[in-house]
């Protein structure tokens, strides 16, 4: 049977936000961010399959080619950071950083922009996708705005270059108690802390302690702390001794993909960025310049993000219905594409996507 927890309900409630959306059938905007290489395709893609679902979204699509600023520095097109602060809501394609050009991430300006704070991604085993893994289902929660990827760099003098670790109180405890209120709201049992406290006792140190400090409010939690290295090591060996992880942003940036490799890879991964009213999901593979415009691209990653997104709007049934017809493509289809063992077309595993939806009426 295929298994039909993954991104359920119950699994992917976002306890602390959906209470702010109505489940009504309004139609909502959302800022839709294609991305670059395969992105166009893959957001195409998902707008055809939620327009067979008749799910009631309306797109506001954007585009975020930096823009440079009077002082040389490239930052996000005002009218994409217009958008979000209206809909609140976004679903974004991968983003191109040029490499040593002196471009700032645009992923990382996004979530800095709006203060996403938390990286959640759940890596489930899928059934018609066998890996060397089976009954893996881990959930990674990685604090998403400082750690070494606060930006802060400077050189010190000739050939020596200093790069800043940033761990806050505030933002520790923040992720923390996100980690352990996911898990009491998705009926998860225990949350392991990722650090190498050991090494950086200050930094790690306090995201530790922060750590401990909202375990000891949720006793009906389990609670452990584990080194990342150790981490690493038995989640190759066994991945099912883990449930929720918590981690520091370089962490959790490392361990969500090996996450993801246990499961299939990035192109089967969804992920959510949550902040204080306002949340990005999106695919997290790259853009894949060298299959752009061939119509061999999987859009299975951006598409189970924007299930996670329709869960997030109280959108539960036109989730279970597209996650659903999903699930049997890749199960029990014969139009997957390559990355997914079969020699389908990102364009005849939609439509295959979309005949199951309106097969299902």
């Amino acid at each position: 049977m295929l298994k039909r927890g993954f991104l359920s309900a119950r699994n992917l409630t976002f306890a602390l936000q959906r209470n702010q959306l109505s489940s009504s059938s309004e139609v909502r905007r959302v800022t839709l961010i294609p991305g670059d290489g395969i992105g166009p395709e893959i957001s195409a893609a998902v707008q055809k399959i939620f327009e067979a679902a008749e799910v009631p979204i309306a797109w506001d699509p954007v585009d975020v080619t930096p823009v440079k600023g009077p002082d040389g520095t490239f930052r996000i097109p005002s009218r994409c950071i217009e958008l979000m602060h209206v809909n609140k809501v976004g679903l974004k394609g991968p983003l191109e950083t040029p490499i040593g050009k002196g471009h700032r991430s645009l992923n990382l300006a996004v979530r800095k922009e709006f203060n996403l704070y938390a990286n959640v991604r759940p890596c489930r085993s899928l059934e018609g996708h066998k890996t060397l893994y089976d009954n893996v289902d881990v959930v990674t929660i990685r604090e998403n705005t400082e750690g070494e990827y606060s930006g802060i760099e400077h050189e010190i003098v000739d050939g020596v270059v200093q790069s800043i670790k940033l761990i806050t109180e505030s933002a520790s405890r923040r992720v923390a108690r996100y980690a352990f209120e996911y898990a009491r709201a998705n009926n998860r049992k225990l949350v392991t802390v990722v650090h190498k406290a050991n090494i950086m006792r200050m930094s790690d140190g306090l995201f530790l302690n922060m750590c401990r400090e909202q375990a000891a409010e949720f006793p009906d939690i389990k609670f452990k702390e584990a080194y990342l290295d150790t981490v690493c090591l038995n989640m190759v060996q066994d991945p099912t001794q883990y449930d929720v992880l918590v981690m520091p942003n370089l962490y959790g940036d490392i361990l969500s993909d090996l996450c993801a490799g246990l499961v299939g890879g990035l192109g089967v991964t969804s992920s959510a960025n949550i902040g204080e009213g306002v949340a990005v999901f999106e695919a997290v593979h790259g853009t894949a310049p060298d299959i752009a415009g061939q119509d061999k691209a999987n859009p299975t990653a951006l598409l189970l993000s924007g299930i996670m997104m329709l869960r997030y709007m109280n959108l539960e049934s036109y989730a279970n219905r597209i996650e659903r017809a999903c699930f049997d493509a890749i199960a029990v289809g014969n139009q997957k594409t390559g990355d997914l063992g079969g020699n389908g077309t990102c364009s005849s595993f939609t439509q295959d996507i979309v005949s199951r939806i309106r097969n299902s009426d």
